[in-house]
């Protein structure tokens, strides 16, 4: 919880250092998204925005890239580099990279273990329904999907910052140096967000697993 906490301090404070000023190019978020994937060839994503901070998502579903109203409008190196990232994952998509696809695969499930994480403490908690090795098997399995998911999360946001650092060199948004920089450490920073979710994920997981291998004997202790 101390990592995760930490993480998303520390991505609100590199994002905040870097959203300030303007880069040379004076393209702005939306207009690099927008000429990023003409040039990659993706003519059939819309791009759109909306209120709220970091907010910013690519749908695969739908095939719509949301940036926040602040990174669509924004001229800075961390508006730059948060709309570069969304379209690497429209890249992605667009390119059948395949953990993107076992990502999309695995959100329905995915949505109904949050659930069980939830609700079924508080079932066990006030009722005498579920006996606690079956509580434990169950959220183990639980905790095991979502730990999987944001496993599989990893390689999908890294490589999307992967492509966004290149076509925002290649194509001239940013400039070297100081730029190129702020774009890195907005980047890196976030991708430790994910790497504090999954850690989370594995630690619970392990948590309800110890139980049913040791036969009961942590919860006797």
């Amino acid at each position: 919880m101390g990592m995760s906490l930490w993480a998303v301090w520390r991505v609100k404070s590199v994002y905040n250092h870097y959203n300030q000023g303007v880069v040379r190019s004076g393209i702005t978020g939306g207009e690099a998204a927008a000429e990023i994937l003409r040039r990659c060839g993706i003519l059939n994503v819309e791009i759109t925005h909306a209120e709220g901070m970091l907010g910013d998502h690519y749908d695969p579903i739908h095939r719509r890239l949301v940036l926040s109203a602040e990174n669509f409008f924004g001229r800075s190196p961390a508006a730059l580099g948060v709309a570069a990232h969304e379209c690497g994952h429209a890249i992605q998509h667009a390119k059948a990279y395949k953990p993107l696809h076992w990502r999309m695969a695995a959100v329905g499930i995915t949505t109904y273990a949050n659930y069980v994480v939830m609700f079924l403490p508080l079932l066990g908690m006030f009722t005498a329904m579920i006996t606690p090795l079956t509580g434990a098997l169950i959220m183990a399995i639980a905790w095991g999907v979502i730990m999987l998911f944001n496993l599989v999360t990893l390689p999908v946001e890294f490589d999307a910052s992967r492509r966004a650092k290149l076509v925002l060199a290649d194509f001239g948004f940013i400039a070297p140096g100081e730029e190129a920089t702020g774009v890195k450490k907005v980047l890196d920073a976030a991708a430790w967000t994910y790497v504090a979710a999954f850690i989370t994920s594995l630690v619970y997981f392990i948590w309800h697993v110890l139980p049913l291998l040791t036969g009961g004997n942590r919860s006797r202790e």
